[in-house]
């Protein structure tokens, strides 16, 4: 079996039950180290339910992702444009970012969306180019990730995603959660080596925190969004910048929340 990212050579890793009745064969790229099931015909059985029971951590991960989207978008990117959530779920992703201020909207071929439903991608009038797209928990599901990553990438010079990097040795995958073979969704996985090969491949600069969160950008960033120091200062000095952090106004970004105008917005959408 050809590697779905690079088109060579891939070696057999190991079978297992998928949706407790299918036998699944895995198999690793050589080049990258990226890890994919053979062809995985039982998608359409995966997808009865586009939220698995098992994502239980499914609201607790947008809010904490809302949170460092927010200051990525304001330290590194014009956050007065529109962004769109790709393969967004039920929208709730998109529903936290409009209540911080920012224009975002929301697809997903699967699932409904509940709480973002008058700001959906196609309901723009007009052909979208997003400042920035987020795909979270998506590259994990994808069937042949070099088209579907081009097609995100279509959108947008910048594509923030999460995906979680496969652990380094065969025996800790077979028995990794993030398989997920009760739900059988979960069908590409990435090395840090085989993500750096798609921006490569996309002509992307790439950030990484080294575990679930990465960026592909079409710029070099002033400094890596994922890196925070770790420095040990002595207690008056913290005390001091705690101060100046507190009185010091100037160069604050105050986001206006989008949640009246979008209530009005859908308001006069129902009262048309």
């Amino acid at each position: 079996m050809k590697s779905k990212i690079t088109g060579g050579e891939t070696e057999f890793i190991y079978s297992t039950k998928v949706l407790h009745k299918y036998e699944v064969k895995y198999f690793k790229c050589k080049q990258t180290g990226f890890i994919q099931t053979e062809e995985p015909y039982w998608l359409k059985e995966a997808y009865q339910s586009a939220i698995t029971k098992l994502d239980v951590g499914l609201v607790h991960r947008n809010v904490h992702l809302a949170d460092f989207t927010e200051k990525l978008l304001i330290k590194f990117f014009n956050y007065k444009k529109c962004f769109l959530d790709y393969a967004g779920g039920y929208g709730l992703f998109t529903r936290i970012m409009r209540d911080k201020g920012f224009q975002f909207y929301n697809t997903d071929k699967f699932c409904p969306n509940l709480f973002a439903e008058y700001f959906d991608l196609n309901q723009l009038s007009l052909d979208p180019y997003f400042e920035l797209v987020t795909a979270f928990e998506v590259f994990e599901h994808l069937v042949n990730p070099l088209d579907e990553i081009a097609a995100i990438i279509s959108l947008s010079d910048n594509v923030l995603f999460t995906t979680e990097l496969i652990p380094t040795d065969h025996e800790s995958f077979k028995n990794w959660y993030y398989v997920s073979t009760e739900t059988g969704q979960h069908i590409s996985f990435y090395s840090l080596e085989s993500l750096r090969y798609l921006a490569s491949h996309f002509d992307r600069c790439f950030y990484s925190n080294g575990t679930t969160t990465h960026l592909f950008t079409k710029y070099k960033l002033e400094s890596d969004p994922f890196y925070v120091p770790q420095i040990r200062e002595p207690l008056l000095l913290r005390k001091a910048r705690k101060y100046v952090r507190k009185n010091d106004q100037k160069g604050q970004v105050h986001m206006e929340s989008l949640i009246g105008h979008d209530w009005q917005f859908i308001k006069d959408k129902l009262n048309a």
